[in-house]
């Protein structure tokens, strides 16, 4: 009697992040088992188990760039120096930068 094919279970594809001066946060994600021990089910497991840690990595990025953000202001506000437009300094790196008239 083949056990995987006659027990259905889900698995949780759990992700975790805690830092001293951040909220802590935690992603979970359903990962079915394979249906069968079959090489197919097992690839389409795997397939599955893939794009849901893509989706997670994408989902902690989101919330880890928010995170930088939040910190980059606090900072600025507490030091009374402006915030860095980062897109503009990559844009920018490597070039003499003139100052623009307002």
């Amino acid at each position: 009697m083949n056990k995987m094919a006659s027990k259905s279970t889900q698995n949780i594809l759990r992700a975790t992040y805690s830092a001293p001066d951040a909220e802590p946060f935690t992603y979970e994600l359903p990962v079915p088992a394979p249906a069968s021990a079959s090489p197919a089910d097992k690839v389409a497991s795997l397939a599955r188990l893939r794009a849901t840690i893509t989706q997670v990595q994408a989902d902690i990025n989101r919330q880890l760039t928010a995170n930088m953000e939040a910190d980059k202001s606090r900072d600025a506000a507490s030091s009374g120096k402006p915030v860095v437009d980062d897109e503009k300094e990559e844009e920018n790196y490597g070039e003499e930068v003139v100052a623009e008239d307002d």
